[in-house]
């Protein structure tokens, strides 16, 4: 029996410290936060400058097109983990259709940055 339980001490041990690394970082943040906020510290902000008033105003379109790229190339990411995990399988066809993949991810993102869709006046 005693075999038994001592094959589960690794994972008790590391139950054990996870909790207390865990308890720490939610403890310490109370304990060494600075105490004196402003208002300017408690203002809303969002996505690069101060809230407004009315929910309908205009504001620049390079935020969704920040968002859009944010996705493609998260995206990109997302299929390039399995395409590696199985590229022994996949052979010679999945190697060059990834490249495509890849080439025309390539392509639309200096087209991006030539028509100066990342640069930020």
């Amino acid at each position: 029996m005693t075999e038994l339980l001592s094959s589960y001490l690794p994972i008790v041990v590391f139950l054990g410290i996870s909790l207390v690394i865990g308890l720490a970082l939610l403890i310490a943040p109370f304990a060494v936060a600075y105490k004196a906020p402003d208002p300017e510290k408690l203002s809303a902000y969002e996505c690069g400058f101060n809230a407004f008033d009315d929910a309908r105003m205009k504001f620049d379109v390079r935020f969704y097109l920040v968002a859009i790229l944010f996705i493609i190339f998260d995206l990109e990411v997302a299929f390039l983990f399995p395409w590696a995990v199985s590229f022994n399988d996949v052979g010679w066809f999945g190697f060059w259709s990834m490249m495509v993949f890849l080439g025309i991810l390539t392509v639309g993102f200096i087209y991006e940055w030539k028509k100066g869709a990342l640069e930020w006046q």
